[in-house]
Parts: structure tokens; C-alpha cells; sequence
């Protein structure tokens, strides 16, 4: 998601169709895509085929809106739970596709959200209330609604946590992730963060400063969605009870960045919708918006530390338009004073709005000078030798599947780092 450059507009090449007055929303540009070939694959060679024909009888069954929004609820959670537990190693695999993909999630949900949109219940369903329905459906099914961070010498709803711990002496971390996205270049794209928030969602490592847990989210790569503030939404509850937060996204070939400035600008890459925003990132309070945050990740002893195959970079680098100026300049070491942004280290994109969005989030909460968080890119996850063209490619491969298995190890990895080195309210322990 780092320094994508595209012509700046702001329109749907492909928007769905309007209703007819009175009829359920035609199917949208992700969920259109579902009927290839290579997205049935992988929903069968998953076992996820079956996710939204079960969703789709369970809503037939809802005879209320109430109802409907616990069939939502139910069912959402339940994709979610079962992503992750496929993830970890928990129950049958229910196909040969390995159980590190994060593809199967994103298929499954767009296949719910495809029923849901355009269901007919029995009875009348405003477009308000559809619109909530798929939110619901969102939120729990990207794990948004299963954040349970452990108590103070208990775990979750005072009980022991997930893997048997109580909560005494964890910290506790936030680690999000993205669905997949560039699917019209090549369909069978997976994204290595969202593989890694299935990995490590409820998970306890092991560092030298104790046992943290990792609770964890997904995103879409809608632009849409985040200005309507889902990110703002998802975090804002957590930010001030965890110990670290960090974002997490795809970004350049054969490389982590932990990232260290992030910009206001929306640079028109389209999303996963074929849409496409050229303008200033839209946050509550604009009055109040700065062109910049900065991370507060330990960056320099995770670029130090040995983490995995991968090197990893402190990444300083902005794009910006000097005070003053009217043209975008290259800045290696960071924006300078009153400068306006154009880039931050991760780019124009998605990637760059979340970080973007999570610290300034901190920020306004009051947290700069005690919470360690920001993101960290992971390296572009590559299919093997002979694989690379997508119109013959397989839908995974040996290669494919070691390197993201390689890039979640080592995700896992720098948040041990992350966790233990010194940073916002943390004393030197050298």
C-alpha cells in the first residue's frame, strides 16, 4: 500500500446500479466479483462455501428486524471466530487450502454481505435498517465486536483468558490488519496483515518483559468506510487500556517499515470498490487536524533486532509541499516545519489513512506521551516462480505459503520487540 501514485479523481469507475424504488441494492463492485473462478476456489478448497448459503437460510428464517439483526450478529461473529480458530489450528481444516490464508474470511463475508443486500424478508425492512444490518455484519465479522482485552487480575468478563491465563501481569496489545485488495490486477491476492491478525488474535507471547496479549481487527480498503470513522469507531474504546497498538498493512517487495511519519493527504489510489479520493484525509474537527502524526512504536530497537528473514527499516522518508511552495518535494528525513502533506512514509493510501487516523486518534486522546503505537509494514506477499502470472496461476503455491507464514512469524515477532524496549512511559531497562 506504500507510494501508489494514480490520477486524481474522485469517482467510481464501476458503481452498482440504484434500486429501483421499493427493490433490495444490486450486488457491489467487491461482491460482484465473487462469481470467478478463482474466489469459488478458494471458498471451496477452504470449506467456506458454505458460509453464505447458511447465512442466507438463517435470514430467511427472520421474521422481524429484530430477529434479523441477532441472525446478523450470530452469524458474523461466528465467520470471524471460525477464521481465527481455522487459522490456529483449531478444528478440521475442512479443505487443503493451508490454514494460514486470510482469503477464505474475506470471500465468506462478501458473500454474506451479498445475501444481506439483497434479501426480501416478509417483511418491510427500511434502507436504514438494511444499512445497520451490514454493519453489523461487518464489525463482527472483522473481529471489531470480539476485542476482549484482559482485567486487571482477570480475564475477559473476569474469567480466565482464551488460552487459560487470567489477565494478571499481560499486557496487552492491538494489532490490526486489511482484507486483500488490487484484486483486478490479480485475484488471488491474500494480504500477509490480515493473515497475521488471524494468527495472533488472542494469542499470549512470550517477551522479556512478561506474557502480551494480542487482540486483533480487520479493515476493509474502502476509502468510503473510513471517512465515515470506522477506524475512529473500532479503536477509540481500546486505545486507553492497552499497553501498545500497531496497524498493519502490505507494503514494499522484501521489506518491514515501521513507519515513521504519517500524512493528511489521500493520494486516489481506488479501493477495493474502484473508487478513488484525491483530497485531504476527512477527520472530525478539521480545524484541529495536523498535516502529521508521528509513531511512537519503538522504531529504532525494531529495526535492530533480529526478527525475522526480512530486514527491517526505520522509515523517515515524507512527501510533502514545502512551506511556502506549490510543488510536491521528497523529504528523507521527515517533513519540515509548516509543510503540507502529500505522503507520509507509508504513501498516499489506506495503509497511510490508518496510521494516520490511529495516532492522531491517540493524540487526541492524550495518550502521545504514554502509549506506544503506529504501523508497520509488511513486505508485498509473492506467489512462487512460475506462478506469477495471474490468468494462469494457481491459487496458492510451497513459496506463496512460506513467505506468509514467514511474514506473520516475524509480525509476531517485532510486537515482542515492540512490547519490550523502551518507549512512551516506559523506563530504559538496559
Amino acid at each position: 500500500m506504500a507510494g501508489l501514485a494514480v490520477p486524481a479523481t474522485a469517482t467510481a469507475a464501476h458503481p452498482a446500479a440504484a434500486p429501483a424504488p421499493g427493490t433490495a441494492p444490486a450486488p457491489t463492485v467487491e461482491e460482484r466479483r465473487l462469481d470467478g473462478d478463482v474466489p469459488q476456489e478458494i471458498l471451496r478448497r477452504s470449506g467456506f462455501d458454505a458460509v453464505a448459503p447458511g447465512f442466507a437460510r438463517g435470514l430467511g428464517r427472520a421474521d422481524s428486524y429484530r430477529e434479523a439483526r441477532r441472525v446478523v450478529a450470530r452469524e458474523g461473529s461466528a465467520l470471524w471466530r471460525r477464521a481465527v480458530d481455522r487459522a490456529q489450528g483449531r478444528g478440521p481444516a475442512r479443505g487443503d487450502l493451508s490454514r494460514d490464508d486470510d482469503r477464505p474470511l474475506y470471500w465468506a463475508r462478501l458473500g454474506m454481505t451479498r445475501e444481506l443486500r439483497v434479501w426480501d424478508p416478509g417483511f418491510r425492512l427500511t434502507e436504514r435498517q438494511r444499512a445497520a444490518l451490514l454493519g453489523d455484519l461487518e464489525r463482527a465479522s472483522r473481529g471489531q465486536d470480539d476485542i476482549r482485552l484482559p482485567h486487571t487480575g482477570a480475564g475477559k468478563d473476569g474469567k480466565a483468558d482464551r488460552d487459560g491465563r487470567d489477565g494478571k501481569g499481560l499486557k496487552r496489545v492491538l494489532l490490526t490488519g486489511f482484507d486483500p485488495f488490487t484484486l483486478d490486477r490479480d485475484i488471488r491476492i491474500s494480504n500477509p496483515s490480515g493473515a497475521a491478525a488471524l494468527a495472533l488474535d488472542g494469542t499470549v507471547i512470550d517477551t522479556p518483559v512478561g506474557p502480551a496479549r494480542v487482540e486483533t481487527a480487520v479493515f476493509p480498503v474502502r476509502w468510503q468506510d473510513f471517512g465515515e470513522g470506522v477506524v475512529e469507531r473500532a479503536l477509540r474504546p481500546y486505545l486507553p487500556e492497552v499497553d501498545l497498538f500497531t496497524t498493519v498493512s502490505q507494503g514494499r517487495v522484501g521489506r518491514f517499515d515501521v513507519e515513521r511519519t504519517n500524512g493528511a493527504w489521500r493520494g486516489g489510489f481506488p479501493d477495493n470498490e474502484n473508487v478513488s479520493r484525491t483530497e485531504t484525509v476527512p477527520v472530525a474537527d478539521p480545524a484541529s487536524q495536523p498535516q502529521w502524526t508521528t509513531t511512537t512504536l519503538p522504531y529504532e530497537a525494531i529495526a535492530a533486532a533480529d526478527t525475522g528473514r526480512f530486514p527491517v527499516y526505520d522509515n523517515t522518508s515524507v512527501t510533502e509541499i514545502p512551506a511556502g511552495g506549490t510543488e510536491p518535494v521528497v523529504r528523507p528525513d521527515g517533513p519540515t516545519p509548516g509543510s503540507t502533506a502529500r505522503a507520509g512514509g507509508g504513501g498516499d493510501y489506506l495503509s497511510n489513512e490508518i496510521a494516520y487516523r490511529a495516532t492522531l486518534l491517540r493524540d487526541r486522546l492524550g495518550l502521545h506521551g504514554t502509549l506506544p503505537g503506529g504501523h508497520v509494514h509488511t513486505p508485498v506477499l509473492r506467489f512462487g516462480a512460475g506462478n506469477t502470472d495471474p490468468a494462469t496461476g494457481t491459487v496458492t503455491d510451497p513459496a506463496f505459503v512460506r513467505n506468509r507464514l514467514d511474514i506473520v512469524a516475524q509480525v509476531r515477532a517485532i510486537v515482542a520487540v515492540a512490547v519490550s524496549a523502551p518507549g512512551p512511559g516506559r523506563p530504559d531497562r538496559s
